[in-house]
């Protein structure tokens, strides 16, 4: 009994050990977060007034997709393409939606292109692809972000006249 009291106190230095936890940095906590993170991926596509009521997500995005294309080929028809370059039947167009709701457009041409004169085309494009309605961008983890994919955009025959 009489070691009892100093038994007690030894105990109670050692056991103070066990409360005491490791912090992590925050640096590391941010490195941890950020490999975390899929950046490839996005948890919102990019959207129009006529998707918003879809709640699928892959719905959604296809629905993005077929009503860019569907517009851009609208915008596509009133100009003389497919009478300039008959044997252009499909361009594929590098659309960049940007954080604040702005959009690009780049055609994207292979390499050996020099059947038809990609400046010309690519100066059509721009001057035809404008007046877009309202697009909502990507949302990553609650902030919108910049987002691009490529859509083929078929370009219909005309008949001259």
């Amino acid at each position: 009994m009489k070691h009892f009291p100093f038994f007690l106190v030894v105990l109670f230095f050692n056991s103070c050990q066990y409360f005491e936890k490791q912090v992590p940095s925050e640096k590391e906590l941010l490195q941890k977060e950020l490999k975390s993170i899929n950046w490839k991926e996005v948890d919102e596509f990019p959207s129009v007034a006529d998707c918003e009521k879809i709640a699928a997500k892959k719905q959604r995005q296809q629905c993005f997709f077929e009503k860019m294309a569907q517009l851009i080929q609208e915008k596509l028809d009133v100009d003389s393409l497919s009478i300039l370059y008959p044997e252009l039947d499909t361009i594929e167009v590098k659309v960049t939606v940007f954080p604040n709701a702005t959009m690009k457009f780049e055609p994207q041409f292979p390499k050996d292109s020099v059947a038809y004169d990609t400046i010309k085309i690519d100066s059509i494009l721009h001057a035809r692809l404008v007046d877009f309605p309202k697009v909502n961008p990507a949302i990553k983890r609650g902030v919108p972000v910049k987002t691009q994919f490529i859509l083929p955009v078929i370009i219909k025959e005309k008949s001259m006249k």
